[in-house]
């Protein structure tokens, strides 16, 4: 089963894809936007119909005390659009200090600011997506 994690952001979608076999997440691409989520909907379609994707794993920013704020609902519009073009299943997975850990890891690897702002959405994804791989029993 292979799956596409989703890491929405108000400037970008990062994006990152799992191997066929459902185990292991590594980056795929960030798409810059400017609040066009409309778009973002056919870009994900794209991809989930070229890399034939069975499942989608999208962030969900929840607070720190567990409260859904305005980014939750975001993600939350996001998916019941996502849910009325693409046939597939779509799965919620808590995102909370996924960008943190990914930026991190790049200022860990001595990865220069210009670079890390280039992929740490796509990291983000992998994170978001390798933590729901992860916790499947």
């Amino acid at each position: 089963m292979r799956y596409l994690g989703l890491d929405l952001g108000s400037r970008t979608l990062g994006m990152a894809v799992s191997d066929p076999t459902g185990f292991i997440a590594s980056s795929y691409q960030t798409i810059r936007h400017e609040e066009e989520y409309d778009r973002l909907l056919e870009e994900v379609k794209k991809v989930v119909d070229e890399l034939k994707i069975d499942a989608i794993v999208l962030g969900f920013p929840k607070n720190m005390n567990n409260t859904i704020g305005p980014k939750g609902e975001l993600s939350l519009h996001f998916k019941e659009k996502l849910e009325k073009i693409i046939n597939i299943p779509i799965y919620l997975q808590d995102e909370r200090l996924s960008t943190k850990s990914a930026t991190d890891l790049l200022i860990q690897g001595n990865v220069s600011r210009k670079n890390r702002k280039k992929v740490v959405d796509s990291l983000a994804a992998t994170i978001i997506l390798q933590s729901y791989l992860d916790g499947r029993d």
